[in-house]
């Protein structure tokens, strides 16, 4: 077995294993709703600047509940922290989504949906304390292609809304997510353990508030501020974040609206965008990312700039608008991927170990303010016009790939799996 992914996911054992493992039902539930999140709004009366309020309420959520993943993650311990509040994260919101009719309802699955900061704490803690150093990478590879594989399913959404009509056949995919995301829950808290430093953090904290492990937070930013490649993997996140939160909300809206894509055919494309991905992971990544860090940033900023710049510029009308959409979709695929990726890996990678949950707290929370915004002026620039979001995710991306130049150029030799 000569392909690097395939024997690092063979060669999984312990928490990585369980956390991989289990990683494909997070897609068979919820990523099988994400295509038509935004158009399912849209059909139950919001409008777009209402969808960017809610993203960036959303965000917002997420980055209290950054700030506290913390010391929760510190004193429940990363395994008792994921299974609750992945409960609270997921299968609550799916209930209020499978019953939303207003605005509010989605208000209120936002601010739930908020506290998966605390569970991507503590998830990410439980995936990489007791894994080797060199695997991080590789394991991050296999959690991204883990929710890419959910794409394959896509078809079940189409059979859905093309015979039940849009609202129904969303309302039943938001039921079959609150039950294999619980089922989820359960099976992972099963089959992992606390992990090493975990339980060092845990007898650390016993008797101790949540508030007073907040106030020791002092420390930890300038631990951060230390870290020259804790900045640079900051800024590359959020960077991407931003990027992500635009795509995911206003894809389907122009996709819908501006290229008049019909609601049946809309999982279809994520779909090709994952099997692309896919293709990139196990045939390219790989080999790009071995023991060096700048050139695969670098391609990811160029490809994912490639194929947002096709998607503003994709005709209306006529049959080349699905060739440009498809072609659009293969450099988001590899951009999209390999980007996400190397974020996770890069906080990874730099995180002070033994403070890893503290850090990645502040980190995530760090992230939540810089990004929040954007949910909410990508829905004005939909207002305003529907390629508007996709003109400023084009921007950010050419900012990223700017910044990823610029530390390289100041930090020569850096560009590798181990760090500054």
């Amino acid at each position: 077995m000569n392909n690097p992914l395939l024997k690092t996911l063979t060669g999984l054992r312990g928490n990585p294993r369980a956390c991989v493992y289990t990683e494909p039902m997070w897609g068979l539930s919820m990523n099988l709703c994400l295509p038509y999140a935004s158009v399912y709004m849209i059909a139950l009366g919001l409008k777009d600047t209402e969808i960017g309020f809610i993203a960036t309420v959303y965000m917002l959520s997420q980055m209290i509940f950054a700030f506290l993943s913390g010391p929760i993650t510190d004193k429940l311990g990363r395994r008792k922290t994921t299974a609750f509040f992945d409960f609270i994260a997921w299968s609550i919101p799916c209930l209020i989504w499978i019953r939303a009719e207003n605005f509010w309802f989605f208000l209120a699955a936002a601010l739930f949906n908020g506290t998966m900061k605390v569970t991507t704490n503590s998830w990410d803690c439980l995936l990489v304390e007791d894994a080797e150093k060199a695997q991080i990478t590789r394991i991050y590879s296999l959690v991204i292609v883990c929710g890419q594989l959910s794409a394959l399913f896509a078809p079940i959404s189409s059979i859905l809304v093309s015979r039940l009509t849009l609202i129904p056949a969303i309302r039943i995919l938001y039921a079959n997510a609150f039950i294999v995301m619980t089922a989820k829950i359960i099976v992972l808290f099963a089959f992992s353990r606390e992990t090493r430093t975990g339980m060092v953090r845990m007898r650390e904290t016993r008797g101790k508030s949540i508030f007073s492990l907040i106030g020791g937070y002092g420390g930890v930013l300038r631990i951060i501020g230390r870290s020259r490649g804790t900045i640079f993997s900051l800024t590359i996140t959020a960077i991407v974040g931003a990027v992500g939160m635009i795509n995911t909300t206003f894809w389907q809206v122009i996709a819908s609206k501006r290229l008049a894509v019909p609601d049946s055919l809309l999982p279809f494309f994520p779909m090709l965008r994952s099997v692309i991905a896919l293709l990139f992971f196990f045939l390219v990544i790989p080999h790009i990312t071995r023991n060096v860090l700048k050139i695969p940033l670098l391609l990811g900023f160029a490809g994912y700039m490639a194929g947002q710049s096709l998607l503003v510029s994709a005709p209306e009308t006529g049959p080349l608008k699905y060739v440009v959409l498809c072609v659009s979709l293969c450099f988001d695929g590899f951009g999209s991927g390999i980007l996400v990726m190397l974020a996770e890996s890069l906080v990874a990678l730099h995180v002070d170990a033994a403070e890893r949950a503290r850090v990645m707290a502040i980190q995530h929370m760090i992230i939540m303010f810089v990004t929040s915004p954007f949910g909410w002026i990508g829905g004005l620039l939909s207002e305003i016009s529907r390629i508007l979001p996709f003109v400023l995710n084009i921007c950010l991306l050419g900012t990223g790939l700017l910044v990823t130049l610029a530390y390289y150029a100041r930090n020569p030799g850096t560009g590798n799996l181990k760090g500054p």
